[in-house]
């Protein structure tokens, strides 16, 4: 990983890459008692997974219906959790029955229909003029009701669409905008890694990212290299994050100055990840140590000699 001093980072501004709330929340523990046993399940349409209970065992891949937050619809069964983590027991679903042969072939009748609606949906929108785009169309398994996902860069008034659909259709009509890291986490893609994108098939539980994230892991501040085809900052800086933000609290910060060997040395550059520094003398020295070299007493860094640690 390349370092960068921080005059570089604050050539760019990137504000408008961050979501619109990027305060990290904690994670609050378990709200009561889970069940014993707990699956993964994947509603596939808009890529969004749950976690949820049933009476009897289930393999892997199995088919079942569950009361998704869109409504009742068809998922995909992708395991059995061991450890789920920090799960509230009010966000468990509870899945209501197996598939059979019918349900999966009226799903699979609902894509092609699906498709038909998606054209139909963009015609409507354009002879509208309205300033949105249309991700995906899903027709929900057991209810009489056709979602639209879409995206745009502010409030819609889409009644008169509404209207329009209805009378084509003749059943209900949900529109419902997303943000664009909501699309790339449906649509998928390439990042610029050359892996299929994290939102997409890593997780679907995207957190909010910040230009901090990027700062802290001593990134170059270039929109094009830390953001992703959805033109927000990368889902990958929160990976590290956590490490980043514990490793340098037993580290001095680039620019600080810390008294050695009869000179003052300023921090220049801050390697966390091989946990080792460069300082800069005033008599011209340059000085590389181990970060567990560094202690600070009363409020202010020192560097220890080697034989101090």
């Amino acid at each position: 990983m390349d370092d960068y001093s921080y005059q570089e980072m604050s050539e760019e501004d990137l504000r408008h890459l961050e979501d619109d709330h990027v305060e990290h929340q904690e994670e609050k523990g378990q709200s009561a008692v889970l069940p014993d046993i707990l699956y993964r399940i994947k509603a596939e349409p808009y890529n969004e997974t749950y976690f949820a209970s049933f009476d009897t065992p289930l393999e892997a891949g199995s088919k079942v219906l569950a009361p998704t937050r869109y409504g009742r619809d068809l998922c995909t069964v992708l395991g059995r959790v061991s450890f789920p983590g920090f799960v509230r027991a009010e966000d468990i679903l509870k899945i209501e029955r197996l598939a059979n042969q019918a349900d999966i072939d009226r799903r699979n009748q609902d894509k092609e229909k699906e498709k038909k609606a998606y054209e139909l949906c963009q015609e409507k929108i354009k002879a509208h003029a309205l300033p949105m785009k249309l991700v995906f169309a899903h027709y929900l398994l057991d209810d009489s009701k056709v979602l639209f996902f879409f995206t745009a860069d502010s409030r819609v008034d889409f009644r008169d669409l509404v209207k329009d659909l209805v009378s084509v259709f003749k059943m209900r009509i949900e529109l419902r905008q997303i943000g664009v890291r909501d699309e790339a986490r449906v649509v998928g893609g390439c990042g610029v890694c050359g892996r299929v994108l994290c939102c997409h098939g890593v997780t679907d539980k995207l957190v909010p990212v910040s230009i901090k994230m990027a700062k802290d892991q001593n990134l170059s501040l270039n929109s094009l290299k830390i953001s992703g085809p959805c033109g927000r900052l990368l889902c990958c800086l929160a990976y590290e994050f956590g490490f980043y933000r514990e490793a340098r609290r037993g580290m001095p910060n680039e620019g600080t100055r810390i008294p050695y060997d009869g000179t003052m040395l300023r921090v220049i550059e801050v390697n966390v990840p091989a946990g080792r520094l460069r300082l800069s003398g005033e008599d011209g020295r340059y000085v590389e140590a181990k970060a567990e070299r560094f202690v600070q007493r009363e409020g202010k860094w020192a560097l220890l000699d080697e034989d101090q640690k």
